[in-house]
């Protein structure tokens, strides 16, 4: 099978490297579009990168003689990919208008923004949770005139690392009426070079701006219906969400109590609800879909950052502390790889549903 070629939007920043190293070997994908901001275009990608490439592995050879485009300059991309990755860092209205020109010039757009999130025929897909959503695609295409083009997004990193086991318990009929999360999230979330080294060394900030908003508010989207032609959200929970930035360097957790209806689980119910969920990224051998998507980790100082965030492919949820909570039902730790699962990995994962639901 020949592959799809594809492009990176923000290929430079943080995001988009992870993009360039996850994609390189993958079955399907290859990179043949790099492009970034003005600034950067003109320049082989090897180049642009020089002095601030953050992965572990060098610039994939095959990446590294690219040149780099000017994002905004849509028609350089035309013939060159079959759709793109979107990463780039702009104000929102611009990049709406932006991702919106891509998929009017025939390009699926896989973004890792919130410029779509909240547009009402826009999908915000975690696959394992809500792959139905990307029924919505056809009459996205229909309302905008586009014919090959259309826009998907991936929701907040910090999703990944608790919404995942909350569905798995919703989808064995247990109602969630309440959910108080707490979460502690990495430095790599804000990009590079992001956090001042003195402003987050030996200190945790309890603020990050727009966080607490769209914890509390972008799950209800995915986990709503699409009614008439656009998303209806759930309205059925009510999230309280306290948003912190930590001094570690990859890797979201989240403190989580949950409030059930009537039916209320036990604990060993809830473990195996975990341990055996799968879902259609499993069922359809996705090649970036971890095979457990739920890890349990039963020590009680588990999971940990450093020791978890890379489980299964830094694809899968890590999940621990589960245990009764005085003011709520229960209440449990989550944890994933924020530029992994929660950006990057979690895009491609997205593309892959939409290449088996032939969409591509």
């Amino acid at each position: 099978m020949a592959k799809l070629k594809v492009g990176v939007l923000g290929a430079t920043g943080m995001v988009g490297q992870q993009y360039i190293r996850l994609l390189e070997g993958h079955p399907w994908f290859e990179v043949s579009f790099v492009a970034a901001s003005e600034r950067s275009a003109g320049k082989k990608y090897l180049d642009s990168v020089a002095g601030r490439w953050q992965m572990k592995s060098d610039v994939p050879k095959s990446v590294g003689d690219l040149m780099v485009e000017d994002a905004s300059k849509v028609d350089r991309a035309v013939g060159k990919c079959d759709m793109v990755f979107s990463a780039m860092e702009m104000e929102k209205e611009a990049l709406r208008a932006l991702e919106d020109s891509y998929a009017a010039h025939d390009i699926p757009v896989f973004s890792n923004s919130s410029a779509h999130r909240w547009t009402e025929d826009v999908p915000m897909l975690i696959p394992e949770i809500n792959p139905q959503h990307l029924d919505i695609i056809p009459i996205q295409k229909k309302r905008h005139g586009w014919k090959k083009g259309f826009v998907v997004v991936k929701p907040n990193c910090s999703l990944q690392s608790y919404l995942t086991p909350v569905y798995a318990l919703m989808k064995e009929g247990f109602e969630v009426r309440k959910m108080i999360l707490s979460t502690m999230q990495a430095v790599s979330g804000a990009g590079y070079p992001g956090v001042a080294s003195l402003d987050i060394v030996d200190n945790i900030i309890p603020y990050i701006g727009g966080e607490e908003e769209k914890s509390e508010k972008e799950p209800l989207k995915i986990l709503g219906r699409i009614e008439n032609g656009k998303f209806v959200n759930n309205d059925s929970m009510k999230i309280s969400a306290h948003c912190n930035r930590v001094p570690v360097v990859d890797g979201h957790t989240a403190c989580v109590s949950l409030e059930f209806g009537i039916r209320k689980p036990a604990l060993e119910e809830i473990l195996r609800i975990w341990k055996n969920f799968r879902a259609v990224p499993q069922e359809l051998e996705l090649p970036s879909a971890p095979k457990q998507p739920i890890i349990y980790n039963p020590e009680n100082n588990r999971p940990q950052p450093r020791k978890d965030r890379d489980n299964d492919k830094a694809m899968a949820v890590t999940v621990g502390r589960l245990r009764q909570c005085n003011v709520f039902d229960v209440r449990f730790v989550g944890l994933s790889h924020n530029t992994i699962r929660g950006a990057a990995g979690g895009g491609i994962l997205n593309a892959e549903l939409a290449f088996k639901k032939n969409l591509l």
